[in-house]
């Protein structure tokens, strides 16, 4: 795979708030490998149907997606570097909203936001029915879709986020497991079929 703009097909098997403190904005883990993600611009519509027409193909080409590939096969890491992301978002003045891929998942990922890294401190809720994007600043949701819009989804679960319309960026994380690698070669040419430019990064283990 190529190091920042590669594709991820080419690789092989293998709810406190408060107000977030001056940053820069969100970018890559310091563990990435190559270039470091840039600011998120502002958000606009788009289609995330599975049958989008061809009307909507602009739309699609200017979201930016990111596929950041650890080499790693544990759940755990995933999970960590996903709360990397978040913290970043937060930390930027950002509203993100993390997928996860079933309930447990998602318990396990509320449960490691605060204890991913001593002293951090991330805002988040789960959604709820009425829970829209203004009211705290990381959601995490299984498979509901919130009000309002998004500066970044960060998804971490095995299908292409439903709300792509919500946002103008999406973080994809992918682990060495090898079914989660299937699905996120899936998922990488799903984004390409619908007109957008997905990059690649690998990310070196800790």
């Amino acid at each position: 795979m190529a190091e920042s703009a590669g594709t991820f097909d080419s690789v092989g098997s293998s709810a406190a708030k408060r107000s977030p403190p001056a940053s820069s904005a969100a970018e890559v883990p310091p563990t990435t490998r190559g270039s470091s993600a840039a600011e998120v611009p502002s958000t606009t519509r788009a289609s995330s149907g599975a049958d989008a027409p061809a009307v909507d193909a602009a739309a699609h080409a200017q979201l930016r997606v990111d596929f950041y590939v650890l080499e790693e096969a544990s759940p755990t890491a995933r999970l960590r570097l996903g709360c990397k992301l978040a913290e970043k978002a937060y930390l930027s003045g950002q509203r993100a909203l993390v997928r996860l891929g079933d309930p447990d998942e998602l318990r396990s990922f509320d449960e490691l936001l605060w204890t991913f890294m001593d002293g951090s401190f991330v805002p988040h809720d789960v959604l709820g029915p009425s829970t829209t994007a203004e009211d705290v600043p990381i959601l995490l949701s299984v498979g509901g879709v919130p009000g309002g819009m998004f500066d970044i989804i960060i998804n971490l679960a095995p299908e292409i986020p439903d709300c792509l319309a919500q946002t103008r960026r999406v973080a994809e994380i992918v682990d060495g497991d090898a079914a989660r690698r299937r699905a996120g070669r899936t998922r990488f040419k799903a984004y390409r079929d619908r007109g957008a430019q997905p990059a690649s990064h690998n990310i070196r283990a800790e």
